[in-house]
């Protein structure tokens, strides 16, 4: 026991316990991102595979059909056997009022898995678990029965979605470009009209421009006509579905997203419904109160909400980096605006919000609109949230850490390298520009990836300043300017908070949470990756050696 003592205390004073215990809380750390990362991507990436339909018949006389989500045990008052119940999605909304149910196993009389069993992702109301009876199209029968329905299903279903293409491009390109002209008119008009006095051309400007109006609201009813029409002939398709526990329900083709039966389908057809509905999920619009569809626009709006804080993070952080440690006196002064800086590294980030609310949106963005957009008010174009100002905040929010950073950088260059440009004939500015600033960029970069890492994630000031729930167009489009940084946006990381805890279904809606999750943890891990990726390349670059 001595000896055992003794040698303890002989590892302890060399610092071989320590190490151990560090590896021990790293290697424990490392085992929870990772089983929290796993966790994320079972349940974020298993939400699209296609899973088969089972009917259960309940031994008091109810019918389900649904997917088996989770086994659950309970309390039984036998104490021989475990009682286990089973959690049912049995989707049909506008059926049951809810997408899931528990049923106990000791209730279930038979299972089956009925190959004729449809499974249809609509537009509204989720998923519709059942059976095909009838499709119709203008109250005539086209098909009825599983057999006849599932031959000629894909072939209406295409020619209802060429009828809704033409629809999709009537409402987002001819309607919208009717709309942008009007609006533009419309401004062109008011700024003539609150003139006090009009010149002659002036005049004659503004009764042109009620012509122009006047033609494109023909132009407008003109197109909003062949819409109605279209959308006249795609009411036409309807299909007659029948719920397992007997209510039937008229399923308008055009609501349609997408159908299969899954208890028919092998592993590489499933694997095609699988892929699609991925793809569907990164590169189409959500639905259904963001609980269904895809995140394209949260998407681009974290990238591009990323882009421009670092365009403005940067420059800010590194010029005040620069001030702080190559023209600024040592002293007091400096010394409290350096402790000033770590501290604002701490503040709660809905501080940071409400301070780019009051001073970004309302002041900077109100003068904007007194000066430039009078004619707008008091409808406000820059004086109200947008991706600038969400951006420009969280710029404000982690340029504490670029600052630091970049000064640590600043000060490792070695001073011999500095003396011996100065000594060549350099500028103190030259030598900053050319030889201290490429040094150290890669300490630059380094508080340029703290600042992606936690900006991208942020929600907080976000909500306040432009982030929505659902945006109508994205900030970039064919319409001058192009980019259109008083937009308001979609994110994920709100796609995130909205859906999973302001949904009206949140069971429902989990498993969508779960994927936008490790989508957001994709974007920021390549978007950090590319940063260290360049960081390593000045490191090449730009290696100081200090002899």
């Amino acid at each position: 026991m001595a000896n055992y003592k003794k040698e303890f205390k002989r590892k302890q004073g060399s610092g071989g316990v320590w190490i151990w215990l560090t590896a021990l809380s790293t290697t424990f750390g490392l085992i929870m991102i990772a089983g929290l990362l796993l966790l994320i991507f079972i349940n974020g990436f298993g939400i699209f595979w296609p899973s088969n339909l089972q009917q259960f018949n309940l031994k008091n006389g109810e019918v389900y059909l649904g997917e088996v989500w989770e086994k659950d045990a309970v309390n039984s008052d036998s104490k021989t056997e475990e009682a286990q119940r089973l959690r049912l999605k049995i989707a049909n909304r506008d059926i049951y009022g809810l997408d899931f149910k528990w049923i106990d196993e000791s209730d279930i009389e038979s299972t089956t898995e009925p190959d004729s069993a449809l499974f249809l992702e609509r537009m509204a109301w989720g998923q519709f678990y059942g059976f095909a009876q009838k499709l119709t199209f203008n109250d005539a029968t086209v098909a009825s029965g599983a057999v006849q329905i599932k031959a000629v299903l894909s072939t209406y279903l295409s020619e209802v979605n060429l009828v809704l293409d033409q629809i999709h491009h009537i409402e987002k390109v001819e309607i919208e470009d009717i709309s942008y002209k009007t609006h533009a008119l419309q401004l062109q008009q008011k700024r003539l009209q609150i003139k006090a006095d009009l010149s002659a051309a002036e005049e004659l400007h503004l009764a042109k421009l009620s012509g122009d109006l006047d033609e494109l609201q023909t132009q407008f009813a003109e197109t909003e006509s062949r819409l109605i029409t279209l959308r006249e002939e795609v009411d036409q398709y309807k299909l007659e579905m029948l719920a397992a526990s007997g209510e039937s329900r008229i399923v308008r083709l055009a609501d349609v997203v997408r159908w299969f039966q899954p208890n028919e389908m092998n592993v590489f057809e499933k694997t095609g419904i699988y892929l699609a509905r991925l793809w569907e999920f990164l590169s189409d619009s959500p639905r259904e109160a963001n609980m269904e569809g895809g995140v394209l626009p949260a998407i681009f709006g974290t990238v591009m909400m990323v882009f421009i804080m670092s365009l403005a993070v940067v420059p800010l952080g590194v010029l005040a980096a620069i001030y702080l440690h190559e023209y600024a006196k040592q002293g007091i002064f400096v010394r409290l605006l350096r402790i000033a800086v770590n501290n604002l590294a701490g503040v709660p980030s809905i501080v940071y919000g409400i301070f780019g609310l009051g001073f970004f949106v309302y002041i900077i963005g109100g003068s904007i609109d007194q000066l430039f957009f009078s004619e707008s008010l008091p409808n406000p174009t820059y004086g109200t949230g947008g991706i600038l100002w969400a951006s420009l905040t969280l710029a404000l929010l982690t340029v504490p850490v670029v600052i630091v950073t970049a000064e640590e950088g600043l000060a490792a260059v070695p001073s011999s390298v500095r003396e011996g440009s100065l000594a060549l004939g350099a500028t103190k500015f030259e030598t900053l520009w050319r030889v201290i600033l490429p040094s150290a960029s890669p300490s630059i970069f380094t508080g340029l990836i703290l600042a992606v890492a936690r900006a991208a994630g942020e929600v907080a000031p976000l909500m306040v300043t432009g982030v929505v729930k659902l945006a109508p167009s994205l900030p970039i489009d064919g319409y001058f300017p192009y980019i259109h940084l008083e937009r308001k946006f979609m994110h994920l990381g709100f796609h995130i908070y909205d859906v999973g805890f302001q949904s009206p279904n949140v069971e429902a809606a989990l498993p969508m949470v779960y994927a936008t999750t490790l989508l957001l943890i994709f974007i920021v891990v390549t978007l950090n990756l590319s940063a260290v990726f360049l960081r390593k390349r000045l490191q090449q670059r730009f290696a100081v050696t200090n002899l």
